[in-house]
């Protein structure tokens, strides 16, 4: 039964492995992968040797902290809540939390829209008059993006992410809570002392996997939300939104693969340094 995860993981995970080259390479279609001459690290300079490079990496590194935070904190706050609910109510906020998730990133990046739009957005034509305050070009001023990005990702993922503790939640022993009853605890004792202790290794687990991908952004909420607006690039754009466009004006699928390359190996290590910080910490919490 194993069999098509094993092939799924090979074919997906392994077989391009060696194709990895091509980030050392001046890729010619005629030639090949590895008919290409090899042309060392200058692939990796079109990345480091711009001015955009500080800030893409800011941005992609700030932003995927600040999503662990707040998703991590928003799902396992939605698991204790959707935990202590019973019957079909919790099938249907579980739902519908979970909806965001399963629509397209062009969908949400025009629902975006509707709000924010300049001249027919619901935020400048009823909520800010309400407060008496005058309408804001969203589109073009940089400042706000940061807190709307973050918003849209945590609404979007908060229903997907807050599976994992809701079924690490239901698993724990009844016992635990019947005896803290017993001895007078409120909810807020149980979560403090129960909830939280037990579901410790679940949350350092799944954050210990997301700092692996803190290099990674995702492409459709830094690029469609925004609408690719050029005048918010200063706090929308990170490493896969600019090698996108590098391939959009250049065709270079070398640089690609050598950030893809510079992505993955930074995130191993950040990995590798966060479970040994854990292991020192807590070292039953670490993954190995």
């Amino acid at each position: 039964m194993m069999l098509p995860g094993f092939l799924y993981l090979f074919i997906n995970n392994y077989m391009p492995l060696p194709g990895l080259v091509i980030a050392f390479k001046q890729y010619n279609a005629r030639k090949g992968i590895f008919g290409s001459n090899w042309i060392g690290f200058k692939n990796f300079e079109y990345l480091f040797k711009t001015s955009d490079a500080f800030v893409i990496t800011r941005n992609t590194i700030l932003y995927n902290l600040a999503f662990i935070v707040v998703n991590t904190v928003m799902a396992v706050l939605v698991a204790v809540i959707l935990s202590e609910l019973n019957g079909k109510r919790k099938k249907v906020y579980q739902s519908v939390i979970l909806l965001p998730n399963l629509i397209s990133t062009v969908i949400i990046g025009y629902l975006v829209f509707s709000f924010f739009s300049v001249e027919n957005g619901f935020v400048n034509n009823s909520i800010l008059p309400a407060f008496g305050l005058k309408p804001v070009d969203w589109y073009s001023e940089p400042k706000y993006w940061p807190f709307i990005i973050i918003f849209v990702s945590a609404w979007k993922s908060v229903g997907y992410n807050c599976i994992v503790y809701l079924a690490t939640i239901l698993g724990f022993d009844r016992a635990y809570y019947e005896s803290a009853l017993v001895d007078g605890a409120n909810r807020w004792k149980q979560f403090k002392y129960i909830t939280l202790p037990l579901l410790k290794p679940t949350i350092i687990m799944l954050t210990l996997m997301a700092i692996g991908r803190i290099f990674y952004s995702d492409f459709g909420l830094f690029y469609q939300v925004p609408m690719n607006q050029g005048a918010l690039y200063s706090t929308t754009n990170t490493i896969d939104t600019y090698v996108y466009r590098g391939l959009l004006q250049l065709g270079n699928i070398s640089m690609s693969a050598a950030a893809g390359l510079y992505q993955s190996v930074i995130g191993f290590i950040l990995v590798l340094g966060a479970n040994m910080l854990v292991r020192k910490v807590d070292k039953d919490s670490a993954l190995i």
